[in-house]
């Protein structure tokens, strides 16, 4: 469910532009993102940070979109937010005790911290790859192409990393219910 609710918007722009072409994608788009965060802020009570910057990016791209009537604006748009959330994984290595992945998936497992560091950077090469490959298809290939791209290219990406990120760390999964039930004062010398 949680997978459906993410992906909304971009659902939706799909279904709109092969109904009737990319501008009433984008307003569909634009509705669908402010029908999210209105569904996260007054239901469920907690608007998660990425649908707040996607959002904003669809808004903003979105509406040079419609008003400047060049669909290049929101081509842009998925490179735009891919290259935002690499340069916030790269920054979570410098700044504070934990990189980014580790504060989002401690919970489930536990890893050695460099370990952490090498899947973060791993998500950060991987939002520059997407971005790039977004920007590519956008400008070398067909709208329809781009649009196609967008939902199951950048989607299967996504997927497909995902899958090895999780071969990666399976590795470590022996491990992790040894450490999950030791006492914190002790899971230093489980390392």
């Amino acid at each position: 469910m949680k997978f459906l609710y993410d992906f909304f918007p971009i659902l939706l722009f799909f279904v709109a532009y092969k109904l009737g072409g990319i501008y009433v994608a984008t307003g569909v788009a634009m509705v669908a993102a402010i029908a999210q965060i209105s569904y996260g802020w007054f239901i469920k009570k907690n608007v998660e940070n990425m649908h707040w910057i996607s959002a904003g990016l669809i808004l903003v791209f979105g509406g040079m979109t419609l008003i400047l009537h060049d669909p290049l604006f929101i081509m842009w748009k998925p490179t735009i937010l891919n290259w935002l959330f690499a340069l916030v994984f790269a920054g979570s290595a410098f700044m504070g005790k934990k990189p980014l992945v580790q504060r989002m998936m401690e919970h489930v497992l536990t890893v050695p911290h460099i370990i952490w560091h090498r899947v973060n950077w791993a998500w950060v090469a991987f939002f520059i790859v997407s971005g790039v490959a977004n920007i590519y298809v956008a400008y070398n290939y067909s709208q329809d192409a781009w649009v196609n791209f967008k939902l199951f290219g950048l989607m299967g990406m996504t997927f497909v990393f995902m899958i090895l990120q999780g071969i990666y760390l399976a590795r470590y999964a022996e491990n992790s219910e040894a450490i999950i039930n030791t006492p914190p004062h002790d899971r230093d010398k489980t390392h």
